[in-house]
């Protein structure tokens, strides 16, 4: 069983609604003691990164995911749910995120080094080229996925990018460093290929879940 963490600012319905046509149990909750019970879990985010972290902290979330993904507990961050793994955004002011992975959040610049301007937010269908192998990538092309995001990841751990996507700058669209994982776009919006990317999660939730066991 996967838990979507609910703390108010997530694509809630859409997340699960990907899990129930992949017939994988779940539970939405902002209960630590029910979280607790299931196998791995699913950040879901959509909003301003200081509210979502304000909002973590205020409802004790933000200590549990780090405790959590510190014992070893899959996790998987979706588009701001991603953003919120790493350790500082510059969104309306600096904030501090979870700190579970390196790197800061920052803000699509909007023009070109030669001084074309390009539209914010990067919003549409994006193609991902591969860095590395990952669990989340097991049968799945480099095919096209669906983003939405005025910012994104700037990051000197290069290991921790798993595949980018071009908008000006190589965008990370995938990240993850040992039992943490994250999507910038929006895998249960992504046709075919966030299907597979949830269910090698799924898979991978299982597996772990398997040898705690």
């Amino acid at each position: 069983m996967i838990g979507i963490i609910d703390y108010g600012m997530g694509n809630l319905y859409s997340v699960s609604k990907a899990l129930e046509r992949l017939d994988y149990d779940y539970i939405v909750s902002n209960d630590p003691k029910e979280l607790k019970k299931t196998k791995g879990y699913i950040l879901p985010g959509v909003g301003a990164f200081g509210d979502a972290m304000e909002e973590l902290n205020r409802q004790k979330l933000g200590s549990f995911i780090k405790e959590e993904a510190d014992r070893g507990k899959p996790l998987l961050g979706i588009c701001l749910g991603m953003q919120l793994l790493f350790e500082q955004s510059e969104e309306n002011g600096i904030s501090d995120g979870l700190g579970l992975l390196k790197g800061r959040v920052i803000k699509f610049k909007g023009t070109t080094a030669e001084g074309e301007s390009y539209k914010v937010p990067h919003m549409g269908w994006n193609k991902l080229t591969f860095n590395r192998d990952s669990e989340l990538l097991t049968n799945v092309e480099e095919e096209h996925v669906y983003f939405v995001h005025s910012y994104y990841v700037d990051t000197d751990d290069k290991e921790a990018i798993i595949a980018t996507a071009d908008y000006d700058v190589k965008v990370p669209a995938v990240v993850g460093r040992d039992n943490v994982f994250g999507t910038q776009f929006h895998p249960e919006k992504s046709s075919d290929i966030g299907v597979k990317m949830l269910r090698n999660f799924a898979n991978y939730v299982e597996k772990r879940g398997e040898r705690s066991e």
